[in-house]
């Protein structure tokens, strides 16, 4: 993959962090573009862990959901618990599901957080396992049908895939995420990031200083809920199991999308209604920014649709509203055949 080169050493301290994150939303900051140095080409074996699940009688779908979950979260975004469950709705509705978590999170290798784990190889390694979906390689069986379903900084590697190779995904469905990046800054401000291994050593004590969280119960709030469409124990346990995301991800996450021209599939965009990171709150102010999103990302999609979920904020699957969620993306796949 093609990586950015990035002028930038892992931080020595939180003082250092803190300053980074002041500097990059700075009004007038040219920071981004003083620490780039071109482009690095970057090539690898990684592990990727990750869960295929099937419907429990044994039949096996011929169309698979790729899940790939955003910053602040793992692979169990998409199972979080009983009655919040992505994975149980998609597989009552005869799909199966392959939820991973992304390089540098979780389970799966933690390599050098700045040059390394970064939107562009991280794109590539989605649409590397929607191929070995597709060939057999994952549970003998090849899947004719391959939907890449993304939330938030997923949802920008789901989308950089369909503009990068329009043929790998049939079709997509885009959660937390616009084409409108003008309130990433709010959001970094509010997850108020720290160094993983200070803020939570019982879990990320490997890491080095380039692998940052959201700070606490309150940070994870003001990024990804919305009162009072939410069970406190759900954000508790979201805080607990929160997952961790580098400099080398923030850097690049706003840069690895483009407009998908040759992409023909159908296409929908799921919103919380109060989004932050996407929508600075107001996904429907001055505009539906899920339809604007669309219109311009998807020229050529034979089929669009748009969700705005009441009530809801950034992380979507964790709100009472998620069953509607997912309800009207059930019925949009279904409506386009998938």
């Amino acid at each position: 993959a093609q990586n950015v080169m990035f002028n930038f050493s892992v931080p020595a301290n939180e003082s250092v962090v803190t300053n980074t994150f002041l500097e990059l939303i700075t009004a007038g900051s040219t920071f981004s573009k003083s620490i780039m140095e071109g482009m690095l080409n970057v090539t690898g074996n990684y592990t990727i862990a990750s869960t295929l699940c099937m419907p429990a009688n044994g039949t096996i779908p011929s169309s698979v959901q790729l899940l790939t979950h955003g910053i602040g979260f793992d692979r169990y975004y998409w199972d979080f618990a009983p009655g919040y469950s992505y994975v149980d709705y998609a597989i009552e509705q005869g799909y199966a599901t392959f939820s991973y978590d992304r390089l540098g999170v979780g389970m799966s290798s933690t390599p050098d957080p700045i040059k390394t784990v970064q939107g562009p190889l991280e794109a590539s390694i989605a649409n590397q396992l929607a191929l070995m979906l597709r060939s057999s390689m994952f549970a003998n069986k090849n899947f004719t049908t391959v939907i890449g379903v993304g939330h938030s900084f997923g949802s920008a590697i789901t989308q950089s895939v369909t503009y990068n190779h329009p043929k790998t995904f049939d079709a997509a469905i885009l959660t937390g995420f616009s084409a409108n990046q003008s309130a990433i800054a709010p959001f970094l401000t509010a997850l108020n990031l720290q160094i993983a291994s200070q803020n939570q050593p019982y879990r990320f004590s490997n890491l080095n200083n380039g692998y940052l969280v959201d700070y606490s119960t309150v940070s994870n709030q003001y990024g990804f809920f919305r009162a009072p469409n939410f069970d406190p124990l759900i954000l508790a346990a979201a805080e607990a199991a929160k997952g961790s995301v580098t400099f080398g991800e923030l850097f690049t996450q706003a840069a690895i999308s483009g407009v998908a021209s040759n992409f023909t599939g159908p296409v929908a965009i799921v919103n919380g209604d109060a989004d932050l990171p996407f929508c600075y709150g107001n996904c429907s102010y001055p505009m539906n920014k899920a339809e604007a999103a669309i219109q311009m990302l998807y020229p050529a999609a034979k089929a669009n649709g748009t969700y705005l979920a009441p009530l809801t904020g950034h992380g979507v699957n964790l709100h009472y509203t998620a069953m509607g969620a997912y309800e009207f993306i059930g019925s949009f796949l279904r409506q386009n055949r998938m």
